[in-house]
């Protein structure tokens, strides 16, 4: 039988059309473009909830903790909320007052440690001990340390 289009048919058909037992090629490139689709729109979703983290990268452990976990929580409740919070503190700066701390306890330990030099004291004259001590006798009194005048020292000698 010959191929005869039914009356009510139209003479040209459009190309995305197929005859029937034909392979639908519109039908699979919008398959794979859907799909394409589906895929990058989970990566930039995945990328933006992400982007607090990557911001705070470069700042301090306990930022980026704190960062990394609000994000993690506004990927899984779906709170917005979370994530502006996230990305608020990824962009604010802490200031650091662990390393002065450090410095000055790095001080105090040094100056714990260093040779205990006694203070030369002023000269007194010899006292004599008491037979009986008293509890409120005085302790020797340590007088402030005035290093000589050197030779070459043109302050000292503007001083006088």
């Amino acid at each position: 039988m010959a191929e005869t289009l039914h009356p009510a048919a139209v003479d040209h058909l459009p190309v995305f059309i197929t005859a029937p037992g034909d392979t639908d090629i519109l039908f699979n490139v919008m398959v794979v473009f859907v799909l394409l689709l589906i895929f990058l729109i989970g990566i930039l979703y995945l990328r933006l909830h992400a982007l607090p983290e990557h911001m705070a990268h470069g700042a301090s452990k306990v930022q980026l903790q704190l960062v990394a976990v609000l994000s993690l929580i506004a990927l899984f409740t779906h709170n917005h909320l979370f994530w502006i919070a996230a990305l608020l503190l990824a962009l604010i700066e802490f200031p650091d007052f662990s390393s002065p701390i450090t410095s000055m306890a790095d001080s105090l330990r040094k100056i714990a440690d260093r040779d205990d030099r006694p203070l030369e004291t002023a000269p007194m004259e010899p006292q004599e001990k008491p037979t009986k001590p008293h509890p409120a006798q005085p302790e020797s009194q340590w007088t402030p340390f005035e290093p000589e005048p050197s030779a070459n020292d043109t302050l000292s000698e503007r001083r006088g």
